[in-house]
């Protein structure tokens, strides 16, 4: 559970296949989470454009677009610890490219990764390792993952976001 002053966002289903989801904001303001409920990668899908919702809300500059995942103090250790991570494989030209190695993409896919890995629901847990066997470029192998996923539950105890004790690994 987290502590915030955060308004409710409104979480949409669409049914596109060119997505599995996305965040919509206008400057600062939200507007709302999207998610395909064709995609395949509902749950991923909506962790991760919760992801980039958080990120946002923390930080945002409008000129320079950049997020709190960026350059916020709170995520460096995370930074340091994501760039050790090796690159994924997504299709494209040099921009998509570019576009998922930003630190706002990275950070969206290891809290959805974080959030799958810790949770207690078998489902997504499945789903995890679904992907992982899949070598699905939205996700890292477990063995390579677990100090990121250490490094996105400190961003939110660092950020003095989180109300209940964390079960976090050592």
């Amino acid at each position: 559970m987290l502590r915030t002053d955060l308004q409710p966002v409104p979480v949409r289903v669409t049914r596109t296949i060119s997505e599995a989801g996305a965040y919509r904001y206008r400057r600062a303001n939200p507007i709302d989470v999207r998610v395909s409920k064709r995609s395949g990668h509902v749950a991923i899908g909506f962790l991760h454009e919760l992801a980039h919702l958080v990120d946002h809300q923390l930080h945002y500059d409008r000129r320079s677009r950049v997020w709190a995942s960026a350059v916020h103090p709170a995520f460096a250790p995370w930074r340091a610890a994501a760039a050790r991570l090796h690159r994924r494989p997504f299709p494209g030209g040099s921009h998509r490219k570019r576009y998922f190695e930003s630190a706002q993409e990275v950070w969206a896919r290891c809290y959805a990764q974080t959030v799958l890995l810790r949770s207690d629901n078998p489902f997504l847990q499945e789903e995890l390792a679904r992907l992982q066997g899949e070598n699905e470029p939205q996700v890292w192998p477990a063995d390579v993952f677990e100090p990121v996923a250490l490094e996105v539950e400190l961003v939110f105890q660092r950020l003095g976001l989180t109300q209940l004790e964390l079960p976090i690994a050592a």
